[in-house]
């Protein structure tokens, strides 16, 4: 049964007394990648709209190289652009420790917007060469050191200190066969031939293994599937990092750039293909299919629920954010909003690894706000209350509440969706500020179900799921 009350319905807080919300703004770009403005202005600029949690995400390397075989690592023709590892990974993370300095009250954190890998198709010589999938993107949150950023597995990132240690007896092996090459040039006869070309085979080995890159794939050898990705979501992993992957469904791949041609199709399959990332973006600048109810998402939560997967990814938004206006949007038109017991960058990083957050759309200032949504017993008892990305144990019955406050005119009607282990179980219509108490008569011992709600029409909201296990 489902009831729509006057505002405010609950005596009950809208979330445990130890948490409140705070929006943070996550994809932002900065003058040491793509974007228009640089960090400080970028704070400053997030300060006067009232946030004070920012999420920078600037390209960590843009470049393509296409290389001549047998030496494809250095006989090769590069184009690279403006990005973290080409102004300086040390640099990028002082001046955003220097402004956690100057702005104590903020919450700052550096990231990337990574590309892992691309491979070619087609031929220069032919007029048809096409990377391709050279826009899969994945966000990276919390790298704190230059040396996380500088051995970052992407296609072009340059050679690291390890690797040079690493390939130290096939680079001795080649400089022997050049220093042979080169006893055997002063030799007569065929064995000066000979030497000739063992000396340019081995100086060429020699350099080609020089600038091995820190990714352990080529873009020369096809279409690798998830590989790439699950290998650059480990590693992130390991250096304590956090990933999302962005822009699954964009539609803005496929296109000409300069004398090559670009192709990246929609690749929501990721978020099946891979697993153990953070999450992925559900709110960005276009259409999203997804987290519709029973899509991808769903069926990746089911997942977890059934103990295939050992976490469930969490919906956040992005908002690819270059410069005031572009594209039509403006800082703080796309808001992660985050439940904190304080404001740090621990607890911010901690929200986001464990699901605490919902992800909203609108035009700023008129955004809408999820003030409560929660799961609890049938009695109401506290003791017994979840929020998004918590799990809680019920004997049957659970109590769902969801409070809407914010948005655009309050004349604009807002859909409300309920959804449980993806299917859709409930939709209420109303304007907003809105209150919903619907109890789910349910009762499957033993087993692990979510509940998850979308909201539509004065802007939009994606919560996050919140698990309920069935006692036996």
């Amino acid at each position: 049964m489902a009831a729509l009350l006057p505002f405010p319905a609950f005596a009950q807080p809208p979330a445990p007394p130890e948490y409140r919300p705070e929006p943070a703004l996550i994809d932002l770009r900065t003058t040491f990648s793509d974007g228009e403005y640089d960090p400080d202005t970028l704070v400053q600029m997030a300060f006067r709209k009232g946030f004070q949690i920012v999420i920078f995400n600037d390209h960590d390397r843009v470049a393509m190289e296409y290389g001549l075989p047998p030496f494809r690592n250095w006989l090769k023709y590069r184009k690279e652009l403006n990005a973290i590892n080409v102004a300086g990974a040390d640099r990028y993370l002082r001046t955003i420790h220097g402004l956690r300095k100057n702005y104590p009250q903020a919450v700052l954190i550096p990231g990337t917007e990574s590309t892992p890998f691309y491979y070619w198709t087609g031929s220069p010589f032919a007029g048809n060469l096409t990377a391709n999938d050279a826009e899969r993107r994945i966000l990276t949150m919390g790298l704190e050191t230059p040396e996380d950023y500088e051995t970052l597995p992407v296609l072009h990132n340059s050679p690291v200190r390890f690797q040079l240690r690493e390939v130290l007896p096939a680079l001795a092996a080649f400089a022997l066969c050049f220093l042979i090459g080169v006893f055997f040039v002063f030799q007569k006869g065929a064995w000066r031939a000979t030497g000739t070309i063992l000396a340019l085979l081995g100086i060429g080995l020699f350099l080609n293994t020089l600038f091995t890159r820190p990714s352990p794939f080529d873009p020369y050898h096809g279409r690798q599937g998830a590989a790439p990705y699950q290998h650059f979501i480990d590693v992130i992993a390991r250096k304590g990092g956090l990933t999302f992957w962005n822009y699954p469904e964009t539609l803005s791949g496929v296109r000409k750039l300069g004398p090559i041609h670009v192709r990246t199709l929609p690749y929501p399959d990721m978020l099946l293909e891979t697993k153990n990332y953070t999450g992925f973006a559900a709110l960005y600048g276009e259409n999203i299919t997804i987290t519709e109810p029973g899509n991808l998402w769903d069926v990746v939560l089911r997942e977890y629920c059934g103990g295939f997967r050992e976490r469930p990814p969490w919906g956040i938004a992005t908002a690819d954010f270059h410069k005031e206006g572009g594209a039509g949007q403006h800082l703080g038109d796309f808001q992660t909003v985050l439940w904190l017991r304080e404001k740090t960058t621990q607890s911010v990083l901690e929200a986001l690894k464990t699901g605490r957050m919902y992800a909203c759309q609108g035009k700023y200032p008129e955004i809408p706000r999820l003030d409560e949504f929660s799961v609890a017993a049938a009695d109401g008892g506290m003791a017994t209350k979840a929020i998004s990305g918590e799990e809680l144990t019920l004997p049957r019955n659970p109590r769902i509440r969801i409070r809407l406050s914010g948005g655009w005119a309050a004349a604009n009607q807002v859909q409300v969706r309920l959804i449980r282990s993806g299917s859709l179980i409930q939709t209420f219509v109303g304007t907003l500020p809105l209150d919903i108490d619907y109890l789910d008569v349910l009762e499957t011992p033993g087993e692990r179900v979510f509940y998850r709600m979308d909201m539509s029409g004065a802007g939009k909201i994606v919560s996050n799921p919140i698990f309920v296990k069935f006692a036996p």
